[in-house]
């Protein structure tokens, strides 16, 4: 028994050694897919384009983080989770360079692409290693340190953004990873093991229609809005990018389901509840804090005049208040039903979006807008662990890359729709009520001057800060209702004892 004991301290010794090594590669992958949003208005001015494309900035590195989510799981299981978390950290390293050192945004856009292909081999190895080393009674611990690295990341990510334009330049919210991942390589090298490989074919025709469909619904949704919704964008319409990419995302399902070989995704994984319903969670999650911080950054600099590190400061209650009580979440959230955090946290973080941007105005006082974040970030401290918790609870060690690359893709799905879609709603808000102004000026060509000068990271007019305002708070109620949606789901996450393991 005492020998017993003694070999179970160790493994677990072990298996936080490694989770700690590997958080940190984790936590420098995140921090990117938000930090673009305090620079945004600097990448703007420094590249000279708009507010499309410095979105597709931010975009292009979270669908080229999420396409190849659904394999990279898999290459884990068959080549060993750290040697593709490696692969991926150096690749992620090395673009981090390119990215810093790109002269237009074009050249950005492309390394950013190649950035999130890091991205996407490192993030399903960190949740593998969790579902593989760690047992179900200490998973939940560890999955409070995952999901307070995920929650603290894409919320530092701006305050990051904002330190960094205010003192060396946006170049160096991609710079620093270079000396980070040069430090995570090391720790993973010392303190990561070799796990157990298991042999998988891979499923090449659901890779392509996996990746075509995510390609057409995102690229169809951000670009529609930017060519007012005309029939075509070039030869290939926005709404037929659409149809097309719901059409392949149907044929690739009925693919999954019909194919003799190993599927990409095993879809008898969905048969669990928990599993399918913490996958939709984590879906709207990723939606609504990817596309809550750009109307809230570009208000406070934009409007408001603040400075990049000010701006991204008025959001630190969220990182602090998550930083501080996810692992405690965490640690109790295997002892009581993870639906009990997780309905009133995604309640608390949905509607504390939705309070912020109902009271954004060209004059709310900012000790107003200091409070809205304080419960967003305690909403997000119960959402993490509890609905990560729920999705692994049931997955046995063969399943564990594939249901890691699933839920991850999910996740990232949400970032990358919630990146479209509040790119679309800022726009059309924006002109909305711009237009309301400009009707009422003698001038409207001058208002309509100063309104392309604001979309492009210029200071908006004092005569349009109402009309911001109020366009962009209107954008910050689509995050703010699909999380509270998610709290629908969170209320069926299934109770009783868990399947043995």
């Amino acid at each position: 028994m005492v020998k017993q004991d003694v070999t179970a301290q160790t493994e677990d010794k072990r298996a936080w050694g490694a989770l700690w090594a590997l958080v940190i590669g984790f936590f420098m992958i995140l921090v990117d897919s938000t930090i673009v949003s305090t620079a945004m208005p600097a990448i703007m001015h420094g590249l000279d384009t708009d507010i499309n494309g410095v979105i597709w900035v931010n975009s292009a590195y979270l669908l080229a983080f999420a396409v190849p989510l659904l394999i990279t799981g898999r290459l884990g299981d068959r080549f060993g989770p750290r040697t593709i978390y490696l692969i991926g950290l150096v690749i992620f390293t090395l673009s981090s360079l390119w990215c810093g050192l790109a002269p237009d945004v074009t050249t950005l856009i492309i390394a950013r692409v190649v950035q999130g292909l890091g991205a996407s081999l490192m993030s399903p190895q960190t949740m593998t290693f969790i579902t593989r080393m760690f047992p179900y009674a200490r998973r939940g611990a560890a999955m409070g340190v995952w999901g307070a690295v995920a929650g603290i990341a894409t919320l530092v990510g701006p305050i990051a953004g904002g330190v960094f334009v205010d003192t060396l330049g946006w170049e160096w919210i991609f710079f620093v990873n270079v000396p980070i991942g040069i430090l995570a390589i090391w720790r993973v090298l010392l303190k990561v093991p070799e796990l157990e490989r298991h042999s998988h074919s891979f499923d090449w025709l659901g890779v392509f229609l996996s990746a075509a469909a995510m390609f057409a619904l995102v690229f169809g949704i951000q670009e529609g809005n930017g060519h007012d919704w005309k029939p075509f964008i070039g030869p290939i319409g926005s709404w037929h990018l659409i149809i097309g990419g719901v059409l392949l995302l149907g044929a690739f399902i009925w693919w999954q389901a019909a194919t003799r070989a190993e599927p990409l995704v095993p879809l008898r994984l969905f048969k669990d509840k928990n599993f399918s319903l913490a996958n939709i969670a984590i879906a709207f999650m990723g939606l609504s804090i990817t596309a809550m911080s750009f109307p809230m950054i570009l208000y406070l600099q934009s409007v408001r005049g603040l400075t990049p590190t000010l701006s991204a400061l008025m959001l630190a209650p969220m990182a602090i208040v998550a930083g501080v009580l996810a692992p405690v979440i965490g640690k109790n959230v295997g002892k009581i039903e993870a639906k009990y955090f997780a309905v009133p946290g995604f309640f608390l973080f949905g509607a504390s979006i939705t309070v912020y941007g109902l009271i954004l105005r060209a004059d709310t006082p900012f000790w107003v807008l200091l409070i809205p974040p304080v419960f967003m970030g305690l909403g997000s401290a119960m959402i993490w662990p509890s609905v990560s918790l729920t999705a692994t609870r049931d997955l046995g060690q063969a399943d564990a890359g594939a249901g890691s690359g699933v839920y991850n893709t999910t996740r990232q799905v949400g970032a990358v729709l919630g990146s479209a879609l509040i790119a679309l709603m800022m726009e059309s808000r924006i002109a909305v009520e711009s237009e309301k102004v400009m009707a009422s000026m003698s001038s409207s060509a001058a208002a309509a001057s100063a309104g392309a000068g604001a979309s492009n990271g210029e200071p908006v007019p004092e005569f349009l800060h109402q009309a911001f305002s109020l366009g962009l708070g209107q954008s910050l109620l689509l995050p703010g209702i699909v999380a509270m949606a998610a709290a629908l789901l969170a209320l069926m996450f299934r109770q009783g004892a868990r399947k043995s393991q």
